[in-house]
């Protein structure tokens, strides 16, 4: 088992926020020109997808917002123009979220997981996994935590390779 892994940090890409321009149900593709053409030729290329986040105000934080929301694009393509999103046709195609928050609620994650299952429905990708770390507010607090990256490596190999039929993710 393996896999070739990237890793993107969104905070370090200048993308602007989805301007409603509407171009994108024409022609399927965003007409904004900035670094979410490298993450938009990304997302269709990839297999698995691991979005990691922190939890801001009961929702992802702005750089993975911004980068869902410029994802419009690839619903117009998909549900307005009904044109196929992957060129070489449907594949085995898995997406994971990981979200850590401070506070004790469970509550804070209803969001997250709203957002990426039909974030995940737009890019073709049968939701994988959750990792939901609640308690976790500083900078490598979740080192800390009994059983997080633990999780976070069985939830990964798991996307690799396919669920365990007993597993089904991981809240904590």
């Amino acid at each position: 088992m393996g896999a070739e892994v990237e890793y993107v940090a969104l905070r370090e890409l200048q993308m602007a926020g989805c301007v409603e321009c509407n171009a994108c149900r024409r022609t399927g593709v965003c007409r904004v020109q900035d670094d979410f053409q490298g993450l938009f030729a990304q997302l269709l290329e990839c297999d698995r997808l691991i979005y990691a986040t922190p939890i801001f105000f009961m929702a992802v934080c702005s750089q993975a917002k911004v980068a869902i929301d410029r994802c419009q694009c690839l619903w117009s393509r998909k549900y307005v123009l009904k044109q196929p999103l992957l060129p070489d046709g449907p594949r085995d195609r898995r997406g994971m979220v990981i979200a850590v928050g401070g506070t004790k609620s469970q509550k804070m994650f209803e969001c997250v997981r709203l957002t990426f299952k039909y974030y995940f429905d737009v890019l073709e990708m049968a939701p994988g996994a959750e990792l939901f770390v609640n308690q976790v507010d500083a900078k490598g607090e979740v080192l800390q935590h009994p059983t997080a990256m633990a999780d976070a490596l069985r939830l990964g190999r798991e996307l690799v390779a396919g669920p365990d039929p007993s597993s089904q993710g991981a809240a904590t």
